[in-house]
């Protein structure tokens, strides 16, 4: 059974991925004590608990705040994902079956399809659902939660350096060569894949900066 604290780590959590706390944001423990009627111990333990993951800062006389998503920071996570999404890649070739691969497919096909819209925000959406599939694909409870926090503090430096179309029409024509992989159970290629995708976001989003 779920605590008030895991209620309010949960809706905190979620209101910071989906970017409505968004970085610099500031928190006000007594709002959000009246907002989820709750006393502010929860509150407290909710917000300690997203401090430990790097979401939240709290600083003497500035109170707490979302963090900022630094660029340096950034660009060490897309040497994590190159790495970590390599390693994935390669073990979910190992084991991939048909329904993987068809739900990728057809999480392709809705990119595909959320690209023609224009709508960004199911593109990301249905992009962190390609990669969840791959992690948990891959058989390691560990991998399945680094590929998590990995993509959320994606998601968040996202909110304020937006993937162009462009940028998301190779995202799809790479994730192609990943599943293409995975079709001929190929853990090396799958491998090989994924890092050239990772290489290639860093390349578009961090790289120039």
């Amino acid at each position: 059974m779920k605590t008030k604290a895991d209620l309010v780590y949960e809706s905190l959590h979620s209101a910071i991925a989906e970017g409505t706390l968004r970085p610099g944001a500031k928190l006000n423990m007594d709002e959000l004590s009246r907002d989820f009627g709750v006393s502010k111990i929860p509150v407290r333990e909710a917000v300690k608990r997203l401090e430990s993951e790097g979401l939240l800062v709290s600083k003497v006389h500035a109170g707490v705040t979302v963090a900022e998503v630094d660029l340096h920071e950034m660009r060490g996570v897309f040497l994590a994902r190159e790495a970590i999404e390599a390693l994935v890649a390669g073990l979910a070739a190992e084991h991939a079956d048909d329904a993987l691969i068809a739900d990728l497919e057809r999480t392709q096909e809705a990119m595909r399809e959320a690209l023609a819209q224009g709508d960004m925000p199911l593109l990301a959406e249905l992009n962190t659902s390609f990669h969840r599939a791959l992690a948990g694909a891959a058989g390691y409870r560990i991998l399945a939660d680094l590929t998590e926090q990995l993509l959320l503090t994606v998601r968040r430096y996202r909110l304020t350096a937006p993937v162009s179309a462009a940028n998301w029409r190779s995202v799809i024509e790479e994730h192609d060569s990943v599943v293409d992989a995975l079709r001929t159970r190929d853990p090396v290629a799958a491998a090989e894949a994924a890092r050239a995708h990772t290489a290639a976001q860093a390349r578009h989003e961090v790289a120039g900066n």
